[in-house]
């Protein structure tokens, strides 16, 4: 943000720092990934799915919540990219994305809430049924 004279000099880098900051277009990404992740149900959806690759049935039991709310959480984490679906006859599978947002995100919630990946299996693990 070349030109900007502050009212007040505290920092001697704040020029600098204004020459890097992000402008609110490139951030939009960051806010819509916490967006989708405001929903304590959501992220626990989203952390199992880091691990496995579940149809909705399955995850209604494991949430015990209901399918359509289940498939309502899915439907959003699917809109922003932070998971995927195949289908295999009538089902429909879902997984955490295989992306650097997806990851970062997985490994963030582990951190915040001191959990761990279960012993033997990796980020965005392989479904036993393939």
């Amino acid at each position: 943000m070349p030109g900007i004279i502050m009212p007040h000099q505290h920092n001697k880098n704040l020029n600098r720092l204004l020459d890097t900051i992000p402008v609110c277009e490139e951030l939009e990404i960051v806010a819509n990934v916490f967006k989708e992740v405001s929903d304590s149900s959501r992220i626990r959806i989203f952390w199992l799915l880091c691990h496995c690759e579940e149809c909705v049935t399955n995850l209604s039991a494991m949430m015990e919540m209901t399918a359509p709310a289940v498939s309502h959480h899915l439907s959003r984490l699917k809109a922003s990219g932070l998971i995927t679906s195949r289908r295999k006859g009538k089902e429909v599978y879902y997984r955490a994305a295989g992306t650097h947002i997806a990851d970062t995100l997985h490994h963030m919630i582990e951190s915040m809430v001191e959990i761990t990946c279960p012993e033997g299996e990796p980020s965005g693990g392989e479904d036993e049924n393939q």
